[in-house]
């Protein structure tokens, strides 16, 4: 009897023990936890002209024990937020976009700021970022239409440039030329990085000199040449571009592995976004019936990015009315499902990714109130 009775005990301290293991894991601190949003997506994705990032930090040192997903956040989505007692709103949309000259109880967005600090939540926003990103809401969107291969309508390019500065400068030097006095000169200038490497030019052994500088150097670099005149007629000069990024970028051309007809694809599309009506304009000769093998998409405001791509179809949130003409006049059809609906059900791929990246150190929902504030009556 004895024997039995000690037998649950390490059982139970274990179970204390793992509980109080996870208890200690359950928080990251602020900067931690951006620092590793930034590598599950880095902001450098996000368009030049939007607002990403850390939009509203409560002061330091803030540590985070719930993440709190949305894709807009309104007034009322911020009442879930405080009754959840989140520590940090990741808000797809960012509520910050134009300057804010004052912060007072009179606009909503003023509001939430206020209500965000008075509580100390954080206010983070990915936007552009995760539209681009190669695991982020396009490639979501992608996987309604059925198998399909894809590229992105608008790579992405790197944040920086794959050497020194963004100019290269090339010329030859004849070896009865004082090839020490100009490697000397052009390595004495700043943001500078030069390679040489024999030539044979006009059976004449020369030296390729090849430079890599910044828009500042170059203009050094140049002024050094032209005081030479056979350096400087022989000189060429370089206009260097950022890599394209493999899979990142906005938009997505889908080419299905197989064509589908116009009314099968419509059922996928509002399955995956779960959705009952959709609005669809038929592109000019085209039918229900009509094949579809090429699918150009791009979740939220499509115009800009859709414009000019060759498709059997569009799917976005929203068109400009004179966009879906034209569209339509080139047999395109355009299939409009309401902005955010093309892109909140991304985050429950979003808190599945995430929590696999951040180890479950932190605690992850879903709001249960946000919206797309456009209903079909």
């Amino acid at each position: 009897m004895l024997s039995s009775c000690v037998r649950p005990v390490p059982t139970t301290v274990r179970f204390v023990d793992s509980l109080i293991c996870i208890s200690s894991r359950s928080f990251m601190d602020l900067k931690a936890l951006l620092s590793s949003l930034n590598d599950f997506a880095s902001l450098s994705f996000a368009e030049s002209w939007d607002n990403v990032g850390l939009l509203v930090e409560p002061s330091p040192p803030h540590t985070v024990n719930t993440l709190f997903l949305t894709n807009d956040l309104t007034e009322e989505v911020m009442e879930e937020v405080l009754q959840k007692k989140a520590d940090l709103i990741l808000s797809y949309h960012p509520p910050i976009f134009r300057p804010m000259k004052r912060i007072t109880w009179n606009t909503w967005k003023e509001r939430l700021v206020i209500q965000a600090l008075e509580n100390r939540v954080g206010i983070y926003s990915p936007h552009t970022a995760y539209d681009a990103a190669p695991q982020g809401v396009n490639n979501w969107l992608a996987k309604g239409l059925g198998a399909c291969t894809s590229r992105p309508i608008h790579p992405s390019k790197a944040p920086n440039y794959p050497t020194e500065g963004n100019h290269r400068v090339e010329f030859n030097v004849n070896h009865t030329q004082a090839l020490d006095k100009v490697m000397s000169a052009v390595k004495g200038i700043d943001d500078v990085s030069v390679t040489s490497f024999s030539a044979r030019i006009d059976n004449e052994e020369q030296t390729r000199i090849s430079l890599n500088c910044t828009q500042k150097a170059l203009m050094q670099v140049v002024d050094f040449l032209s005081q030479n005149k056979q350096l400087y007629q022989k000189t060429e000069i370089l206009s260097l571009e950022k890599p394209l990024l493999l899979h990142t970028g906005m938009g997505r051309l889908c080419t299905l592995d197989e064509s589908v007809s116009l009314a099968t694809m419509i059922d996928r599309i509002k399955r995956h976004l779960k959705l009952s009506h959709i609005r669809l304009a038929l592109g000019v000769g085209r039918t229900l019936e009509s094949q579809v093998k090429v699918v150009a998409l791009c979740a939220g405001s499509g115009s800009s990015v859709l414009q000019g791509v060759k498709a059997d179809l569009y799917l976005t949130g929203e068109m400009s009315h004179h966009d879906i003409l034209d569209a339509a006049s080139q047999g395109i059809n355009v299939i409009l499902c309401e902005h955010s609906n093309t892109e909140r059900g991304f985050l429950s791929d979003l808190r599945d990714m995430l929590g696999s990246h951040l180890e479950n150190k932190i605690n992850i929902i879903l709001s249960e109130t946000d919206r797309d504030p456009l209903q079909v009556v």
